[in-house]
């Protein structure tokens, strides 16, 4: 079965040439996303997704087929540029500042119910050491799987499963321990 993956494996195979924009169009939201789970959604997070590319058209003679995936070198730059942005701007940002639009026909109190549901969240999430953020955002952020994840961190793809499942479950016990407040 022919899948979007597949199509950037068989692009990124070492007779071809990488197609910058199929693999572009691919990788652009998952970073985005990455990234929106690291720093919020907005202007940072395009800024970063930018810089993302920019620097791996820039270092695209280095990329080594025989090394990893073409997705997999893209996030380790977009983790680089993460980890750059965090040392330069020395101050602690929200991991997530999730503003979801309401359902239609919700009521106010549903609405505020929810920002304020997602705001804990992302506090709660943010309290979670560096490493578990880092995981949490390639997951569900740039929708990664344990072994893509695995392939940028250096751990192995079960380790990736038992960190993302500890997150879970702490984040379960401080958004229970806020509701019993």
């Amino acid at each position: 079965m022919i899948t979007r993956s597949n199509i950037i494996q068989d692009l990124t195979t070492i007779t071809q040439p990488v197609d910058w924009d199929t693999v572009f169009a691919e990788l652009l939201p998952k970073v985005y996303c990455y990234f929106c789970y690291r720093v919020g959604e907005g202007p940072l997070a395009e800024d970063l997704t930018a810089a993302t590319f920019e620097k791996a058209w820039a270092k695209r003679t280095r990329y080594r087929r025989d090394l990893s995936s073409f997705a997999t070198w893209v996030f380790t730059i977009a983790r680089n540029t993460a980890t750059d942005h965090f040392r330069t701007a020395r101050a602690a940002l929200p991991l997530v500042e999730v503003e979801r639009w309401p359902e239609k026909g919700a009521s106010p109190e549903a609405v505020v119910e929810q920002r304020e549901r997602f705001a804990l969240l992302a506090r709660c999430i943010g309290q979670l050491p560096e490493r578990e953020q880092e995981i949490l955002s390639l997951k569900y952020g740039a929708g990664l799987n344990h072994g893509e994840i695995a392939g940028m961190t250096g751990l192995t793809a079960s380790h990736v499963g038992v960190i993302l499942h500890r997150a879970v479950q702490q984040l379960r016990v401080k958004l229970e321990e806020k509701d019993e407040r």
